[in-house]
């Protein structure tokens, strides 16, 4: 039989535990509140920062605006659509590789003339003008401006994405014209384009339709067919380069011109 003293020893112990875990629920309710409240400054304090460093990257409009893209110091081009053409070979030898034949490029942004060398490159030749005759470059956009390093602008692909073709390749030629002294393509040259990689002899003997006017003279090793030189529109091609390019597409690599560059009509003629 429990005594009176021991009951209320019993009793007393039972009060002070029941303190005790009143005074450990309200610690425990303290601390929950206290990490709450740190957890909100914590919030409000990195809210403060994005919103800082947002107003600091947004800012105003003479910090924050992009600047603006150049001009396009072109012409609307002419109605029409790119060809869609193509062939399953080469065509027929049709040109007079002891006659001189002169190309026209009329473009949005002025007239380019070339003079052809169906001797020295008769096969890129005679395919540019059947190309033209075929109405393949009307309405292609240039898709390609490179000036810094090598001069160039890079048109005949009516895909303008850098991978077009007429569907045949084209023999590499005149690849040691002494024009190319020093591995540097000078200033006027015109030459074919094409996928050798350097490398891979089976990669050779690969242009197509699309060809390149140097404006300023590059360094490039001679692997690119020259078949012919710019008699006018070296201002044109300064024009062009003047207004820059592009950064690289991600998709395709080609820095294009912000020169809205087409040739509305590309003309062979034989004199």
């Amino acid at each position: 039989m429990v005594s009176k003293d021991q009951r209320r020893r019993q009793l007393a112990r039972e009060k002070f535990e029941r303190q005790q875990q009143r005074r450990s629920v309200a610690r425990r309710k303290t601390r929950r509140r206290n990490v709450i409240v740190a957890s909100a400054v914590a919030v409000a304090l990195a809210a403060g920062v994005a919103a800082y460093a947002s107003a600091g990257l947004t800012g105003g409009d003479e910090v924050a605006s992009a600047p603006p893209a150049p001009k396009n110091p072109c012409a609307a081009p002419a109605e029409g659509t790119p060809s869609k053409k193509t062939w399953k070979k080469e065509p027929a030898m049709s040109v007079d590789t002891s006659a001189s034949y002169a190309a026209k490029l009329s473009t949005t942004c002025g007239t380019i003339e070339l003079k052809l060398d169906p001797g020295k490159a008769p096969h890129t030749v005679n395919s540019f003008a059947f190309l033209a005759g075929q109405g393949y470059f009307d309405h292609s956009r240039c898709h390609r401006l490179v000036d810094a390093g090598i001069h160039v602008l890079q048109c005949g692909d009516p895909t303008a994405t850098g991978s077009g073709n007429p569907g045949y390749t084209l023999p590499d030629e005149n690849l040691k014209d002494p024009r190319l002294k020093g591995g540097v393509y000078p200033a006027g040259t015109v030459a074919m384009a094409n996928s050798y990689d350097g490398k891979d002899e089976k990669t050779r003997n690969s242009g197509g339709s699309q060809f390149f006017l140097v404006f300023q003279d590059s360094r490039l090793p001679p692997n690119y067919t020259p078949f012919g030189t710019i008699t006018g529109g070296m201002d044109v091609l300064r024009k062009i380069a003047d207004a820059g390019a592009t950064s690289p597409d991600p998709q395709t690599g080609n820095t294009a011109p912000h020169a809205h560059v087409v040739i509305d009509k590309a003309a062979v003629t034989k004199s």
